[in-house]
């Protein structure tokens, strides 16, 4: 008899198969037994009749305990009732393990008892849904990228210096000498695009940053596409095709997830249509200035509040472009007009989902990047390398960087960064 998975039971309509699964939750009347399955692709219900199966399978059905791992037999049929679409008319049950006293009840808990028991909660049919949602974001953007000829080239972990010119990195001792974990493989990738034209990164990045928002990790995942000979329209282009692929991506394959949280996918829909609109950092203060939010200054930089302002004021992402020379890192190249704004661009998300992208052109002339690396307190040993890419054949170039898990949140339409990410690193969080 075949053994399938529970994804697969559309092709299997009327077969007798063989599935092994856990025990998510159970109910039963007199007569009949129903079981909550899952197996790690989907859940679905499993149907035991009593009057159909001997009386030792019966009690076992109604006796299972939540999260038992069994192997259920039986006939596959469709169930129009379930978002799912298909059930197991089951005819016999093999205990594999029994589960005892299961910490996650069907009841309500706390979200720092669901923390602690990350390794349990990841087995709810609303978190399985969010990962499947990841790993389809995953899956599309290796698709995205080798389909527009880019060369995955991975940076370094551990890094001797900082990208960003910051103090929140995490310090680690490296034989006789300090190390960092990277918090941006973006000058590695500068570096890769001018060996190979057009790269992109997709690894794990840190930042000892003491928030406490819901959109921000410890550790988190990074993709950073650098392109040579491309100015910065051209970049903003790619990142929106980008964008605007992942998410139809997840609407193609990821329905059943998408009805599991109950996301609007008509809403979604919309957010894959071409070009995403664009507003100057400047015309953004002065929307901000006209609509009440006096707090804010040019020359500031935007918070929570502000940023889904602006984000629902557009129907789409929306980029700000050219932020202060002041508040953006030391590489982005100097407007051609103006000393005080950068050739940069942030892809704000909708519905108050914030900063997914960040991205600029890159500043190519060797004199100007010693001086800012100067002015920024760095050590200029540490960025001879780096210097060295405006020595020997420097090009216009540019790149972005996308957030993994605040793209996760934004498109599942969750409330929380945490739950974007398998295990969550957070201020006060390091287990399990």
């Amino acid at each position: 008899m075949e053994q399938i998975q529970i994804i697969d039971s559309k092709k299997h309509v009327g077969e007798t198969v063989t599935i092994g699964a856990w025990v998510a939750n159970k109910r039963s009347s007199g007569k009949i037994a129903f079981l909550q399955l899952r197996d790690g692709t989907a859940f679905f219900q499993g149907v035991v009749v009593k009057s159909e199966v001997p009386e030792e399978v019966f009690q076992m059905a109604k006796n299972l305990s939540q999260e038992t791992s069994i192997l259920v037999t039986g006939e596959i049929r469709e169930d129009s009732r379930s978002k799912f679409g298909y059930e197991i008319g089951i005819t016999n049950i093999e205990v594999v393990s029994e589960s005892h006293d299961y910490p996650i009840t069907p009841k309500e808990h706390g979200t720092d008892f669901l923390m602690d028991h990350r390794h349990l909660w990841l087995r709810s049919s609303r978190q399985h849904a969010v990962m499947q949602i990841r790993n389809e974001i995953i899956r599309a953007t290796y698709e995205f990228f080798n389909n527009n000829q880019f060369v995955k080239i991975d940076p370094p972990i551990l890094t001797g210096s900082a990208p960003e010119g910051t103090t929140d990195l995490f310090e680690t001792n490296y034989f006789d000498q300090k190390a960092y974990l990277s918090q941006s493989g973006q000058l590695y990738m500068e570096a890769a695009a001018m060996a190979f034209g057009k790269v992109f990164s997709f690894g794990p990045t840190f930042r000892a940053e003491k928030s406490k928002t819901r959109r921000h990790l410890i550790e988190f995942w990074m993709i950073e596409p650098e392109m040579a000979f491309t100015h910065q329209e051209e970049s903003l282009e790619v990142q929106e095709q980008y964008v605007a692929f992942l998410v139809q991506s997840v609407l193609d394959n990821c329905e059943y997830a998408l009805d599991v949280l109950e996301r609007d996918k008509e809403v979604l829909k919309t957010y894959t249509k071409l070009p995403f609109p664009r507003i100057t950092y400047d015309d953004a203060i002065e929307l901000l200035k006209k609509n009440g939010f006096d707090d804010i200054e040019w020359g500031d930089d935007f918070g929570s509040p502000h940023e889904t302002f602006i984000a629902n004021s557009f129907e789409q992402p929306v980029f700000i472009l050219n932020y202060p020379k002041a508040i953006k890192p030391f590489y982005m190249k100097p407007h051609p007009t103006r000393e005080d704004v950068v050739i940069c661009a942030d892809m704000i998300a909708p519905e108050g989902y914030g900063e997914i992208i960040g991205g600029s052109e890159r500043a190519t002339d060797y004199d100007f990047l010693l001086e800012q690396i100067k002015n920024h307190g760095l050590d200029e040993k540490e960025y001879s390398w780096y210097l060295d890419l405006r020595k020997y054949g420097s090009v216009p170039h540019s790149g972005f960087g996308l957030g993994l898990e605040r793209t996760v949140t934004w498109i599942s339409g969750i409330d929380h960064v945490r739950e974007a990410i398998p295990f969550p690193r957070l201020l006060n969080r390091i287990y399990p």
